[in-house]
């Protein structure tokens, strides 16, 4: 079997720079196993499975320092105005129901904790191998040409896990180098933008090391293309919106062809997300997710299959096309009002209640029931595994960044920093085109409702809307405060015995 280098953390059992529990600080490295740091990292071999290690936080799901499930599409969509939280009840996955009513989110209770370690174990792995590769003792067996290409993997990712811990809790620590035991207490908070600073450091220093494209064996790795993008964010969520487009632009190439990357828009919307076209031509940075793990509960923290599938669909039902799920993040008629007639409606939303009229199929109403489930991370019957436990093992791959995002934030940045206004409109509206939706003026409006057609669900729109700053308006009947929930609360667990300082009004 190939080697995938998200789907498979087989480093983790090497406990190098595995994290303590949450009752110790968010740093403190305990090494388990057979190996210890201070031995390892001597050949080619574990300087690549230390880079394994550093991207499979990316694909974390349950254990982590607090042994809960913990994907963040759960409580990134709960959040939003695409979903509620659901589930059996209101208590059912806490974490989430807070995000979806945030008068409940507090320093205790909120994913706050998952984003929080996940994050920081990703940016401890990479400061880890960082320190490895980028020092004094040489590695057998690594190439000069391969050590670079590691380093660029490497500053990537410790810049995407800092670029989602500035955009969710804006205060945090910067953290460059591996701490001894004498320094884990007294790390301080630092501004945003000097945060934001090390991420564009850290993304430029990659670009030019990283491959512009990778072989079947390699997909998941991250490629130009993909740094060019998350560089592109970056500069647009700090409004450098001339130099956002520029990175977009090289990423995108002509509305509508192929770049020079090879992405091009897929002609079919529905085949985006079907894991029977994983890494397809759209796909800028994929998050790789097996069904032939054959795991069952015994393998909690170990997952790499969708399990986000599971959660999401109709609880208990009994009938054609799905697997019974548990309810989790039902659709908003609000959504589901906004797609009627669009033609991205039928892959994005399953109406459940329509469906069982028809089919004569049954599903118990979860809590905050719609009818109406998400359709892009379905658990469908046709991708049901035949070994290990059913609802631990579905395919479906995450793409965190794709080529319809890249076109419509690169559009943004032409609108927001007065740009090339008919290239915008030539973004926009090959991303209508391709769903053989007619052509509108390229506003900033029309971008932004583009977004939430385009995207909804796959877990951007929280962030968009608090960005945009329409978030204490759309977002009002969540009990979203203005001032306060556009970030979350420093976990309650990382305040005890730090100079940590909670966020305003928290």
């Amino acid at each position: 079997m190939k080697k995938r280098y998200i789907k498979y953390g087989a480093v983790l059992f090497l406990g190098i720079g595995a994290l303590a529990s949450c009752k110790k600080s968010f740093l403190e490295v305990t090494p388990k196993g057979e190996f210890l740091e201070s031995n390892y990292y001597q050949t080619a071999d574990q300087a690549f499975a230390g880079l394994v290690a550093a991207y499979d936080p990316l694909n974390t799901q349950t254990g982590g320092s607090d042994n809960t499930y913990s994907d963040p599409l759960g409580a990134l969509n709960a959040g939003s105005d695409d979903c509620v939280a659901g589930g059996g009840s209101s208590t059912d996955q806490n974490v989430w129901q807070a995000m979806n009513n945030m008068t409940m989110l507090t320093p205790a209770v909120g994913p706050q904790g998952e984003f929080w370690n996940i994050n920081y174990t990703g940016v401890n792995r990479t400061n880890l191998i960082l320190s490895k590769l980028q020092g004094t003792t040489p590695i057998t067996g690594l190439t000069t040409a391969l050590q670079a290409r590691y380093v660029a993997e490497a500053k990537f990712l410790r810049a995407h896990y800092y670029f989602d811990l500035e955009r969710l809790f804006k205060n945090i620590p910067l953290i460059l180098t591996v701490l001894d035991n004498t320094e884990l207490y007294n790390q301080k908070q630092v501004t945003g933008e000097v945060v934001y600073a090390q991420i564009e450091s850290d993304l430029k220093a990659a670009i030019p090391n990283l491959p512009a494209t990778v072989t079947a064996a390699e997909n998941g790795r991250v490629t130009q293309g993909a740094a060019k993008a998350l560089l592109g964010k970056v500069l647009l969520y700090e409004k450098k919106y001339t130099d956002a487009a520029v990175q977009f632009a090289d990423v995108n190439g002509t509305p509508g062809g192929t770049s020079t990357y090879g992405y091009h828009l897929m002609a079919n919307y529905g085949d985006i997300f079907s894991p029977d076209h994983k890494f397809n031509s759209e796909s800028i940075f994929e998050i790789e997710r097996t069904g032939t793990q054959s795991y069952s509960w015994g393998n909690w923290n170990q997952f790499k299959s969708s399990v986000y599938s599971q959660l999401v669909g109709a609880r208990n039902y009994n009938g054609p096309i799905y697997w019974a799920g548990w309810g989790f993040n039902p659709i908003t008629t609000d959504l589901a009002t906004a797609m009627k007639g669009d033609p991205r409606y039928g892959y994005t939303i399953v109406n459940i209640d329509s469906l069982a009229k028809a089919s004569g199929s049954t599903y118990q109403a979860s809590y905050q029931n719609s009818g109406y489930f998400i359709q892009k991370y379905a658990p469908l019957l046709k991708y049901k595994s035949t070994t290990g436990t059913t609802e631990l093992n579905f395919p479906n791959d995450y793409i965190e960044i794709r080529l319809a995002d890249t076109y419509l934030l690169e559009a943004e940045a032409l609108l927001q920093g007065g740009g090339d206004a008919g290239r915008a409109a030539a973004l926009l509206n090959a991303v209508r085109a391709r769903v053989g939706l007619a052509a509108v003026p390229a506003t900033l409006a029309n971008v932004q409702n583009e977004r939430r057609l385009e995207l909804a669900t796959e877990g951007h729109r929280y962030f968009d809307l608090v960005r945009w700053g329409l978030a204490p308006t759309v977002l009002k009947s969540k009990n979203f405060t203005a001032g306060k929930n556009e970030i979350l609360p420093i976990p309650l667990n990382e305040l005890n015995n730090t100079v940590l300082v909670q966020n305003p009004s928290y």
